[in-house]
């Protein structure tokens, strides 16, 4: 039996398609790879002149919390519930900034290899 020879336009679909899905599958082992790194990185908010400080990761998760003791001494909990809401909400901020930075060269290629989808 004699092998039918497929229509020239369906195999350079195909060997696209394949090339495409390397590509793909490459940018999400680079994704991955700086979301790894993202988990290490930190970036941090001060408020109220350096009494309260927060350190995020860069895939958001607070690391740390520091509260300057002078604060204490005379305590204004509304002040100070507002000076550690501004620096975790300013810490959050960074670190999207961040995860930005580091994935928007992989994402900006997408926008190129998918035609019509808005990354």
């Amino acid at each position: 039996m004699a092998k039918r020879k497929q229509p020239r336009g369906k195999r350079q679909m195909q060997s696209g398609g394949e090339g495409m899905m390397q590509q793909l599958q490459q940018m999400q082992a680079q994704m991955e790879a700086i979301q790894e790194q993202l988990t290490m990185e930190t970036v941090t908010a001060t408020v109220g002149g350096g009494v309260v400080k927060v350190t995020m990761s860069g895939d958001q998760v607070c690391r740390k919390v520091e509260i300057d003791p002078s604060l204490l001494e005379d305590p204004d909990v509304e002040m100070l519930q507002d000076l550690v809401m501004s620096a975790v909400n300013m810490s959050l901020d960074k670190s999207r900034e961040l995860q930005n930075e580091r994935l928007g060269s992989l994402t900006g290629g997408l926008s190129g290899m998918l035609p019509g989808m808005g990354f």
